[in-house]
């Protein structure tokens, strides 16, 4: 196979606009270039997460995922394809349900923290849901792919768990809500 980027600079940008996989050319500020923005921004935030000493099982779930959201940036640039496949979202159900198993109910929210992993991971998930927003809105003017919402969506849920069971696994603690510092606060 052959250099896919042999030339890095092209200069068709400097007018504002991008290219999608079809070709066509759209500004910069359309609300599919920010989703596109977004996914990579995701990507980005779970590759950092990833440079932490993480369980191999924990790696490779989060390995899948970075492929998934390559795939999910495609399908964006693409309209009307679909790359992410449907049984990437039973894959990340799957991956939910084993890393919650062993975790305790909720009583309470949970601020993010707890540990450095945990506050990248909870990190990871707040981008991912502004990753969400912006497909939803996205899907709202043109079709997008079967799964994108459904994945991102699930993709949420599994960092929300994996962050609390990074807390836990890094001696941290997590760290709850208190209700109680409501009654104290002035109108």
């Amino acid at each position: 196979m052959g250099y896919r980027l042999s030339k890095i600079y092209t200069r068709t940008g400097d007018a504002g606009t991008t290219g999608l996989g079809t070709g066509e050319r759209i500004a910069k500020t359309d609300g599919r270039v920010q989703a596109m923005g977004d996914i990579d921004e995701l990507n980005c935030a779970i590759g950092l997460l990833l440079s932490e000493s993480l369980a191999p099982d924990a790696i490779d779930s989060l390995l899948a995922v970075q492929h998934d959201l390559f795939d999910l940036g495609g399908e964006l640039s693409i309209p009307g394809s679909n790359l992410v496949p449907a049984g990437a979202v039973k894959r990340l159900e799957m991956a939910i349900d084993h890393w919650n198993e062993e975790l305790p109910p909720l009583k309470e929210f949970i601020l993010p923290g707890g540990s450095r992993t945990a506050a990248l991971c909870h990190l990871a998930r707040a981008v991912c849901r502004r990753a969400e927003r912006s497909i939803v809105a996205v899907s709202a003017q043109t079709a997008t792919g079967d799964t994108a919402l459904g994945y991102i969506n699930r993709l949420s849920d599994l960092l929300f768990v994996l962050a609390r069971t990074f807390a836990r696994a890094d001696g941290g603690r997590e760290i709850m809500w208190d209700r109680s510092r409501l009654a104290g606060t002035p109108d």
